[in-house]
């Protein structure tokens, strides 16, 4: 079974990602695109296994992320490790929407991200590459401190300082 970062740590994947091009459902906890979502609502609702949404960094969140805040994960897909959007995504579930679910990195992430990643709101990371998730986890504490707010930290450093 495949394996993930989760808050940390190294767990087994249960979750199969849905190509958004297929029309089949698999059985067992499964991650379908944002079309599907929207157009098979009633179907999904119906089977017996999780359901979870994957965004593709592209899409506008706005128009539909009240349908999908009770969902156990959402995923973001990154096409390239350069683009930054969904970083930006991360932090609307979690500041303007308070999605408390697991927000999870999917697509072509890099260990270097990690620290960021989980600034915004991720707290998950499904890496499209084999890689020692053990040794990746130690990213997550690249740093001590932050100077910026961000989700996991709203207040800047200097109003920290005694």
């Amino acid at each position: 079974m495949p394996q993930l970062l989760k808050d940390g740590n190294v767990i087994d994947n249960s979750w199969q990602l849905v190509d958004a091009d297929t029309d089949a459902l698999p059985q067992g906890d499964i991650l379908v695109s944002t079309s599907q979502w929207h157009e098979q609502q009633g179907l999904l609702a119906n089977r017996a296994g999780a359901v979870g949404v994957w965004i593709d960094s592209h899409e506008e969140i706005e128009a539909f992320a009240d349908g999908i805040l009770d969902l156990p994960v959402i995923a973001i897909n990154f096409p390239k490790f350069a683009d930054g959007r969904g970083f930006s995504l991360a932090r609307l579930l979690r500041e303007r929407y308070g999605y408390s679910g697991e927000i999870r990195a999917i697509g072509e992430i890099i260990r270097d991200q990690l620290f960021l990643m989980q600034r915004c709101g991720f707290n998950g990371f499904a890496f499209d590459t084999e890689l020692d998730l053990a040794e990746a986890s130690k990213s997550l504490q690249d740093f001590s401190d932050a100077y910026q707010v961000a989700v996991d930290q709203p207040e800047p450093l200097f109003k920290r300082r005694a």
